[in-house]
């Protein structure tokens, strides 16, 4: 795994991964077979690799493809889509905390399938939810639409509809204090910091890279960031400084940018609108660790 100014980065995307991640950058239409190879190979992804990656997760809805044989995120990938770009909204996902909490209690049926109990704990831990007792897990009720909107988003990334979702307050100053402390908000303001830098030193050399290396650089990078925002917990200034977040979210708009351009000349050669650059979301391995697609590699 390569390393940016100490920042992990991922090594290569895998084929799916690929595909996902540049149909996610969309602005409306489909995406020819042939640019997705070509990316691919930037990425030392055989053609026959993509081409297999393309049919697996058009089996699983995953991929849609038009009557020219192009092809646009499917419907099963949207729940992960949304949560994954959401960064860039990312201030109107968020409301001022009054000190309640989002309450998820209870597990899948009995006898449930293991993969349901599975993608139950991811999604709960996608939206930023923490064990507090066996079978309760909670999170600040600071999320734009409260309760009901936690829950339409937890059933989307598969939480089964035998957990409970609901709204608490005055909890005992004893959980109160165990609650606030589920978070490791250290590791996620080092998390902050470590990305801005890594973002910074990369901006500063993308000029100097060849075309491909600079697609290569952007997508890796700015992908690490955006997952890293995709995965944030989001809470509350309360428990998490929210200032070196929002600092890591403005670095990556500008580096959005970048990366745009970055990925220009492949755009136009393909004939291809998007709604941002093609950075390296990490949309099967966010699936396969927190919420309701898996895939094999």
């Amino acid at each position: 795994m390569a390393k940016v100014d100490s920042l992990p980065v991922p090594g290569p995307p895998r084929a799916k991964t690929l595909v996902l991640d540049l149909l996610s950058t969309l602005r409306s239409g489909s995406m020819p077979v042939r640019a997705l190879v070509d990316a691919g190979a930037l990425f030392g992804l055989e053609d026959n690799g993509v081409r297999v990656a393309l049919a697996r997760l058009l089996a699983q809805g995953l991929v849609e493809r038009d009557e020219r044989g192009r092809y646009r995120l499917g419907a099963a990938a949207g729940a992960i889509e949304r949560q994954v770009t959401s960064w860039r909204r990312l201030e109107e996902r968020l409301r001022p905390w009054t000190g309640s909490w989002i309450v998820a209690h209870g597990a899948p049926r009995e006898g449930g399938e293991r993969g349901l109990r599975r993608r139950g704990a991811r999604a709960l831990r996608f939206v930023g939810f923490r064990a507090l007792a066996p079978g309760l897990a909670l999170r600040p009720d600071n999320l734009a639409g409260g309760v009901p909107a936690a829950r339409e988003t937890l059933r989307g990334l598969g939480l089964d509809t035998a957990v409970l979702i609901f709204g608490a307050r005055d909890l005992e100053p004893c959980v109160e204090a165990r609650a606030r402390s589920l978070w490791d908000v250290r590791s996620l303001e080092a998390g902050y910091h470590a990305a801005c830098r890594a973002l910074a030193r990369s901006e500063a050399r993308l000029a100097r890279l060849t075309p491909g290396a600079a697609m290569v650089e952007s997508f890796r990078v700015g992908g690490h960031a955006i997952r890293q925002l995709a995965l944030d917990p989001l809470l509350p200034d309360e428990i998490c400084p929210a200032a070196p977040r929002d600092a890591l979210v403005a670095a990556m708009r500008r580096y959005d940018r970048l990366g745009r351009a970055a990925w220009a000349g492949f755009r136009a050669e393909h004939g291809v609108r998007t709604t941002r650059g093609a950075q390296d979301l990490r949309m099967m391995e966010a699936a396969d660790t927190l919420a309701a697609v898996g895939g094999d590699a």
